[in-house]
């Protein structure tokens, strides 16, 4: 018996940390109904940790999949630290009537999560799904065993693709600390007749972000795992937008960023010159795609003593005071809260100069968004303050928050709208007498030491002076005794 509860003991041990860690993963599927050409949403939601890896999401009949989006959420209390982070994959439907999705499991840092199934119903007009137009770009009945020994053969002919590989910046030139949106996309346009794929795209990411990061940039990177197509139109001309990478940049001082020339390798078919039934109609071959170089230039901030710590971006805020009357003495909460587009990262707390309120240092809470291009969020600092002299304050020249606004190429300040009136009695002045009384206290008692110590000095005055004329009288009864000797 006691065998087999050590034996369940051990099992359960090591069943902690996953159990531990599925606790920390929500998977979302929202919402139930929609409307044709709507979006529906599934989203990994993992709790103080980082999502590393995840996916595949599955695929859902009545569905396309239109991209990913994320969010992280930072949260400091009681200096204690606590984050969230999600990953969304949108889809849009298709077609109207009610779509089970079967139950399905997802990986997820490693781990496989369960996910149970759901209904999702789908109502209005119904329009005929649009003819996809990467049917020649993903090949889903390709061989995978064809090999490559017949590469040369000249019963197979090239068709050259009509697609390219671009690196683009939403900007050409930004202040320090200002944010720009970075892209690398592989557009393949609706004529394409080539047969094409992805090839290792994973590992062939990996050195390619590498050359693209800036060394002297705070990152905040999309996380684009699952690569799905975009419908765009460029000079005119339909394309399909596959986004490998997007990343936003905020350079930390003004050193020119430099983006090298980037390569992107994929497989590309030859086509046989006499296609049969039986035969093989194609073959794999590959091709290799070039971005072009592409810098941005950084220009300074304008003069201004905080120039060095100032937030870049737009900003607005919203406050919150839980008391505008309060006694001296008496405690009350102030939330101070910046929201925007910008570093959210980089906010720092407001400056504070209220010498008869003591501000205690605030909790914090972050969030981040990355969505279309663009990082937005807010950060909220929470105040728990304590008034310690009467009187009416206007708070909106005690507590701002300057920042730098690059729409405008201005410095703006974010100030408090509020009022507060404090009543009762000075705690300060209470606070100086109870100190002063001290330092009466802790004097007189230093004095009763010193007159202490000056009594035992007399007495060994006296005893040193009885000394002294004890010596005198005898020494002088020893003259007399010698003179008359």
């Amino acid at each position: 018996m006691k065998l087999a509860y050590s034996f369940c003991f051990i099992i359960l041990i090591f069943q902690v940390p996953y159990l531990t860690f599925s606790q920390n993963v929500k998977i979302d599927i929202s919402p139930e109904k929609i409307s044709i050409g709507n979006t529906l949403k599934i989203t990994i939601t993992v709790n103080n940790e980082q999502i590393k890896n995840y996916g595949p999401f599955p695929e859902i009949k009545g569905f396309r999949k239109s991209g990913i989006s994320s969010s992280s959420s930072t949260n400091f209390i009681n200096g204690k630290m606590s984050s969230s982070q999600s990953i969304i994959q949108n889809y849009i439907s298709t077609e109207i009537g009610t779509f089970d999705i079967e139950s399905f499991t997802i990986n997820v840092n490693g781990r496989n999560i369960n996910v149970n199934g759901k209904l999702i119903e789908v109502d209005n007009s119904y329009d005929d799904p649009k003819q996809s137009p990467f049917n020649n770009f993903f090949d889903p009945f390709d061989d995978p065993f064809d090999n490559f020994f017949d590469r040369n053969n000249e019963e197979f002919y090239e068709i050259e693709a009509d697609a390219f590989l671009n690196l683009s910046t939403d900007k050409e030139s930004v202040y320090v600390g200002e944010g720009f949106n970075t892209t690398l996309s592989f557009f393949v346009s609706e004529n394409n007749v080539a047969d094409m794929r992805f090839y290792e795209l994973g590992k062939q990411l990996t050195e390619i972000i590498k050359k693209i990061k800036p060394a002297n940039c705070w990152e905040e990177n999309f996380n684009i795992e699952n690569i799905s197509s975009i419908p765009v139109v460029l000079n005119n001309k339909r394309y399909n937008q596959y986004k490998i990478f997007e990343a936003t940049y905020y350079p930390l001082n003004n050193e020119k960023i430099n983006f090298p020339i980037l390569e992107l390798e994929l497989i590309k078919y030859k086509i046989s010159k006499r296609p049969s039934f039986f035969g093989r109609n194609k073959i794999e071959d590959f091709e290799k795609f070039y971005s072009k170089p592409l810098s941005v230039s950084i220009k300074n901030l304008p003069p201004h003593p905080l120039q060095e710590n100032i937030s870049v971006g737009k900003y607005r805020m919203k406050e919150k005071i839980d008391l505008k009357t309060i006694s001296t003495g008496e405690s009350l909460n102030y939330d101070f809260e910046i929201f925007g587009e910008g570093n959210i990262s980089a906010i720092n707390e407001p400056k504070i100069e209220i010498s008869t309120i003591d501000f205690y240092p605030p909790n914090s809470q972050q969030n981040i968004q990355r969505e279309k291009g663009k990082v937005f969020g807010s950060k909220k600092f929470n105040y728990y303050a304590v008034p310690s002299e009467p009187g009416n304050y206007d708070l909106s020249n005690k507590i701002q928050w300057i920042y730098f606004d690059p729409y405008k190429k201005k410095y703006d300040t974010l100030k408090s709208s509020i009022n507060l009136n404090v009543k009762g009695e000075s705690k300060t002045i209470k606070s100086l007498i109870d100190k002063k009384e001290n330092d009466i206290l802790d004097l007189l008692n230093y004095n009763d030491n010193q007159l202490e110590n000056i009594k035992k000095q007399e007495d060994i005055t006296q005893i040193l002076n009885i000394i002294t004329l004890t010596l005198f009288i005898v020494f002088s009864f020893f003259l007399i005794y010698r003179k008359y000797e």
